[in-house]
């Protein structure tokens, strides 16, 4: 990934999508650069749909990087004020030595939100999975890694007596396991739902719910960014506050209603039944703040999957000040 990241920004072209305010209401533009599109990140979609942003004074561009090492890349290209993908990206960068490093400011989610797929609909235990082959996204990213992570603690081991293939990318996945690609899938909703819907595929286990508390996926901008525009930074955590807030008070099919906008493709129900799914999971991280021990647990799986060799300084990488002053004005 750390290669990845270095490519991209070789190829990118620097130009600056920073905050600023250019609307006829007068509020600050803020591109924001997702990992992907999906209802694990329910609370930023609710946000967005509730008015939460421009309560705040913002108005928020989404675009969708496709991928941690390429949100980044965004992020340190100027090409997004704020990126929102798994910390891993951050620590890689960090650990690089670069002087404008992206700072973790709030944690969206605080555990694994895939699940795993097979081919039968039966009674699940890892113990089944031996000798099998694994699509399990992109190697060096949080969703792979955790895998690994949980494998082990199953008593499988990657490369000995269960297969992982990492060469598949994360948006091409539930095409490659329903094309006849391995044995199970890891994947994220909606698309378990519609792959189990579809008769292609059985929902068998949580991994997020074996894998336990890990900062997952989190908002971060560059030390630059957060340091000229500290307002912004709040007013978005605030939003962002507000989404989870919201979501904790409101039922799934409320939720699905208001977020259906975001999912016009997604049937009602089940974009419901998602939701439920990652509310009994308890996926989504309410006081946004980044906990020292969740970040070592991230840098243990880290360190088994072979992927880091330093563990970063969590004073400098995270600064959990935003979400602090979200929660104690709820």
């Amino acid at each position: 990934m750390k290669k990845a990241i270095a490519a991209a920004l070789c190829l990118c072209l620097t130009f600056c999508l920073g905050a600023c305010s250019g609307k006829d209401e007068g509020l600050t533009e803020v591109s924001l650069c997702e990992v992907t599109h999906s209802v694990f990140y329910a609370p930023l979609y609710a946000a967005l749909e509730l008015g939460y942003f421009e309560e705040e004074g913002l108005d928020i561009t989404l675009t969708n990087g496709g991928g941690a090492d390429k949100v980044m890349t965004a992020v340190l290209a100027d090409q997004a004020d704020i990126g929102l993908a798994g910390p891993e990206a951050c620590i890689y960068v960090l650990n690089e030595g670069r002087e404008n490093y992206p700072v973790i400011f709030s944690q969206l989610t605080k555990r694994d939100g895939s699940f795993l797929v097979g081919r039968e609909d039966v009674d699940f235990s890892w113990d089944m999975l031996k000798g099998s082959t694994i699509i399990g996204g992109r190697k060096g990213g949080v969703p792979e890694m955790t895998l690994e992570y949980v494998l082990r603690q199953n008593g499988l081991e990657p490369g000995q007596n269960i297969t992982v293939d990492t060469s598949v990318q994360f948006d091409m996945m539930a095409g490659a396991f329903t094309g006849g690609n391995g044995d199970y899938v890891t994947l994220f909703e909606p698309t378990a739902t519609e792959v189990e819907l579809a008769g292609k595929g059985y929902i068998l286990t949580s991994i997020g719910t074996e894998s336990g508390e890990i900062p997952y996926t989190a908002f971060f901008a560059s030390k630059n960014y957060i340091k000229e525009n500290p307002e912004t930074i709040q007013s978005f955590t605030n939003a962002i506050a507000k989404g989870l807030e919201w979501i904790a008070e409101s039922d799934s099919a409320k939720v699905a209603q208001v977020l259906s906008p975001q999912f016009p493709d997604t049937d009602l129900d089940i974009l419901a039944k998602v939701i439920e799914r990652h509310i009994e999971i308890d996926a989504w991280n309410n006081e946004l703040i980044m906990k020292e021990d969740s970040l070592e647990r991230l840098e243990t799986v880290m360190e088994q999957a072979g992927e880091l060799d330093e563990r970063a300084d969590y004073d400098i990488l995270v600064d959990n000040s935003f979400a602090e002053k979200a929660l104690a004005g709820k």
